[in-house]
């Protein structure tokens, strides 16, 4: 069976993927908003102070994946726009 490709924003690793988003905090609503150049964009209404941007992000990509919160980790990007999580336990064709 061929490999399946990718979309440029999801990196196999040997436990999940890795998931390299573009936040807009202060959104209307929280949704996934497509590709922006290399990365998925996602949108949350939660304000980036204190954590609550990355906070909703996670809970939103979990609620998505239908994963508990902690198979969601922020790896980098804390203080960014520009994010990298790692998605545990979830295989590529699952998330592709």
């Amino acid at each position: 069976m061929p490999e399946p490709t990718l979309p440029p924003f999801l990196r196999p690793q040997t436990d999940g993927l890795f998931l390299a988003i573009k936040v807009q905090p202060r959104a209307s609503r929280s949704a996934l908003c497509g590709l922006h150049g290399g990365e998925l964009k996602v949108a949350v209404t939660a304000p980036p102070v204190d954590a609550a941007a990355n906070d909703a992000v996670i809970a939103l990509l979990a609620s998505i994946l239908g994963r508990p919160q902690r198979a969601v980790t922020l790896v980098r990007g804390h203080t960014s726009r520009h994010k990298l999580l790692r998605l545990h336990g979830i295989a590529v064709p699952a998330a592709a």
